[in-house]
Parts: C-alpha cells; sequence; structure tokens
C-alpha cells in the first residue's frame, strides 16, 4: 500500500480531527479558570499570578505560530499535530507538580507552546492544504463540533476536581492527551499531506509570506483580527465585574453569559446552513461589525433582555469569526505558503489578546467607568471592521489601479 492509499477518507479526517479540537480547547484554554480557586487555596497565591502565567502561555502561542505554520508548509503537519499532543501532556504534568509561581510560568510557556501547535489555526491550514476544494467545508464542521468545548470543560473538570483534586485532574488530563489525542492525530493524518500535483501549481502562483508583507491587504487584515481579538478578550477577562457595576446578581450574570457558547455555535450553524453562498469577504465584514455592535448594546444596557441581544450577538460574531479566518487567508494568497502567512498574521492577534486584560485595566482606571471602556472597545472594533472591508485580494487591487 503506498502513502497516497494509507490515507484516511476526508469525512474520517474531519471527524477525527474535530474530536480532538474539542477535547484540546476543554482542556488547554477552559479549563484554567476552573483550577484558580484551588490553586489560591491551596498554595496562597493571589490572581494576578496565576493570571500571569496564563497570559504567558497565550503570548507564547502567539510567539510559536509563525514557527508552526512554517513547519505545516513543508508537509509535517502530522508530526506537529501529534508532537502538540505529547507537549500538552508534559505541561499538564509538570503543571501538577508546581511548588513556586516561576514553576507555574514556565510550565505555561510549554503548553503556550503546545496550543500553537494545535488550537484552530494549525488545522484549517492542514485542512486547507490537503483538501482545496473542500476546506471551507471541513472547517465549518470542524468549528461547529469544537463549540461546545466550553459546555465539555467546566462540567468535566468540576465533576474530577472533588474526586482527584486539582493535582490529580490535571495528571488525568495529561493522560488522556497521551492516550486519546496523541494516537487520535497520528491517525488522522497519517499518508500524503496534500496532492503532489496542485501543490505543484500552487507554488508557481501563490503568494510567498515576502510578498505578502508586501501587500496591502496583510496589513489592514492583521490589523482588522488584531482589533477584534483585543476587544473580545478584553471584555472576556472584565465581563463579570462589568455586569457586578450594572448592579446584576450574580445569578443574572451568569444567565447571559451561558448564553453566548450556545451563540457560538448557533451562528455557525446558520452559516452551514446558508451562508456558505456567501463570499467570505462579506461575510467576514458582517461579523467584524457584530463585534463593536455587541459591545454599544453591552455599555448601554439597562435591562437583561437587552444583555441577552448582547449575548447573541457576541457569540454569533466570535463562532463565525474563526471560519473567516480560516477560510479568507486561502482567498487572498493560496494555499502554498498559508501556514507561514496565517502564523504571521495570527501571533499580532494572540499578544493582543494575551495584553488584552491587563490593558483593559488600566484603560479602567484612566476612563472611570466599565461603560466608557466598552464603549471604547466597540471604536477600536469598528475601526478594525473598518480596516477587514478595505482589504481586497491582490488581484483585485491590481485591477482596479
Amino acid at each position: 500500500m503506498n502513502e497516497a492509499d494509507d490515507a484516511l477518507p476526508y469525512g474520517w479526517v474531519v471527524a477525527a480531527l474535530a474530536l480532538g479540537q474539542i477535547l484540546v480547547w476543554a482542556v488547554l484554554y477552559y479549563a484554567f479558570s476552573s483550577f484558580v480557586i484551588p490553586m489560591r487555596a491551596d498554595l496562597g497565591w493571589d490572581e494576578p499570578t496565576l493570571m500571569g502565567a496564563f497570559s504567558v502561555g497565550l503570548g507564547t502561542w502567539g510567539l510559536a505560530s509563525y514557527a508552526v505554520g512554517a513547519g505545516i508548509d513543508r508537509g509535517h503537519g502530522r508530526a506537529i499535530l501529534t508532537g502538540g499532543a505529547a507537549l500538552a501532556a508534559v505541561g499538564l504534568f509538570g503543571w501538577a507538580a508546581v511548588r513556586e509561581p516561576w514553576m507555574l510560568v514556565a510550565v505555561w510557556a510549554l503548553l503556550g507552546v503546545s496550543m500553537a501547535m494545535m488550537l484552530y489555526d494549525p488545522v484549517f491550514t492542514i485542512l486547507t492544504k490537503r483538501y482545496p476544494d473542500r476546506y471551507r467545508e471541513g472547517i465549518t464542521a470542524l468549528t461547529l463540533v469544537a463549540g461546545f468545548a466550553s459546555t465539555l470543560s467546566f462540567p468535566a473538570v468540576a465533576w474530577l476536581l472533588p474526586r482527584f483534586g486539582w493535582r490529580g485532574s490535571l495528571v488525568a488530563m495529561g493522560v488522556m492527551m497521551l492516550v486519546v489525542i496523541v494516537p487520535l492525530h497520528a491517525w488522522a493524518l497519517r499518508g500524503r499531506s496534500e496532492p503532489r500535483s496542485v501543490a505543484h501549481a500552487d507554488q508557481q502562483a501563490d503568494s510567498t509570506l515576502r510578498e505578502a508583507l508586501h501587500h496591502r491587504a496583510f496589513w489592514l487584515l492583521a490589523l482588522a483580527f488584531t482589533f477584534y481579538a483585543f476587544g473580545a478578550a478584553a471584555l472576556w477577562a472584565h465581563v463579570m465585574p462589568a455586569f457586578a457595576a450594572k448592579g446584576l446578581r450574580e445569578a443574572e450574570a451568569l444567565a447571559v453569559v451561558v448564553c453566548i457558547g450556545p451563540a457560538q455555535v448557533a451562528g455557525r450553524l446558520v452559516y452551514a446552513w446558508v451562508g456558505r453562498r456567501w463570499r467570505l469577504r462579506v461575510l467576514g465584514t458582517l461579523v467584524m461589525l457584530g463585534l463593536p455592535l455587541a459591545l454599544v448594546v453591552f455599555a448601554l444596557a439597562r435591562s437583561l433582555w437587552a444583555l441577552w441581544i448582547f449575548a447573541l450577538l457576541f457569540g454569533m460574531s466570535n463562532g463565525l469569526i474563526t471560519i473567516v479566518r480560516g477560510g479568507l487567508l486561502p482567498e487572498f494568497y493560496g494555499r502554498t505558503h498559508v501556514g507561514r502567512i496565517g502564523g504571521a498574521m495570527s501571533a499580532v492577534g494572540l499578544l493582543a489578546r494575551a495584553a488584552a486584560p491587563v490593558a483593559a485595566a488600566w484603560l479602567l482606571l484612566a476612563l472611570g467607568s466599565y461603560q466608557q471602556l466598552v464603549l471604547l472597545l466597540a471604536a477600536l472594533g469598528l475601526a478594525g471592521a473598518a480596516a477587514f472591508a478595505a482589504a481586497r485580494p491582490q488581484v483585485d487591487a491590481e485591477r482596479s489601479r
């Protein structure tokens, strides 16, 4: 059996990668907040120390994104996803053993690299390269499943903690990475990474990273996604205090927050049903406008029903932005170097996401109220939407000259 014959059918690959995504997002991204209280009680560390380590992880994720994308461009997607799961297991075992703050920071630097190797963008790039005619369909299916990661994470960790403690729970998640995710990725991505004939044609026509960096659209898209990532992350970090500032009880605030996850999935379902007929640039402009609109609704809301409208707008925008980002770059720059180009663009947005909680705290001190902070974030989101709308593929830009 040759290498091409050994590859799995498209449906099996997408299904396996989708299962992997829901598990790795649940463990590496959403689970952290569930460990803050038990770690604080056991170790006596304050919240800035714990959150600072997580921010280091997000920053490392951004810094490693280009190298990961370059590795996938060279045909090492299977090794990267499989190795990322093994690295995550090492990081989780190390997290379970921390005794000093510097150890937690070091562990999260390691986990940040594993996040860069597995969370969304690497999988989007692999699907784009393997299935040039069906990658948008695969990205949509994958994000639909992974949208339930938070729904899985919080109850699962709540079940683990009273039975195994926070250290034992982390060990259990590390074992899951080794015995489930490592073999799953290795099995799903066996065989040749992309069609040779298509790859050769792409090499003649597609943009390199150097060419993309000289293209105005790259910087407009990078600015758009950076503003979006900053605004969304800043709101997530401060959403509960912002609710409290409006006078909402904790139960009312949670009733709004839990609507955001289903709204993400609902947005992706609507896209899977009717949205694939739309051009991604049109869809992306609407999605980018959804964030500032949601933030304005939040800032001005005086009733619970208005905040549910915010949750719907915010959730649907967050659910669709991943599809837009994953599908748009191949349309602009082709597939050959999409890992490098996407990695470079993602790095900036991820660093903005890492800095957003602290930057928003400083802005809050300067502005004096959460309403003013959220309105400022809405203005940044609007600027990001304008940048996105102004970005055009290089061919279109040359035709208009």
